[in-house]
């Protein structure tokens, strides 16, 4: 039981300390080389609505 109290608590450190980047840069998470641009898709993000100015 102690390792599973251990093991949460640490995922959530975890998680807590990646988002400190997110809340005080207060900017979207910005995705990888793949998704619908790597597909050949044009179509708008559901964050912007295609404002590139919003995600940078």
């Amino acid at each position: 039981m102690l390792e599973l109290i251990l093991g949460f608590t640490l995922m959530a450190l975890l998680i807590l300390a990646m988002s400190v980047g997110v809340i005080f840069a207060r900017k979207p998470i910005k995705g990888t080389c793949g998704g619908i641009a790597a597909l050949g898709m044009d179509s708008s993000c559901d964050i912007c609505g295609g404002d590139m100015s919003k995600c940078e």
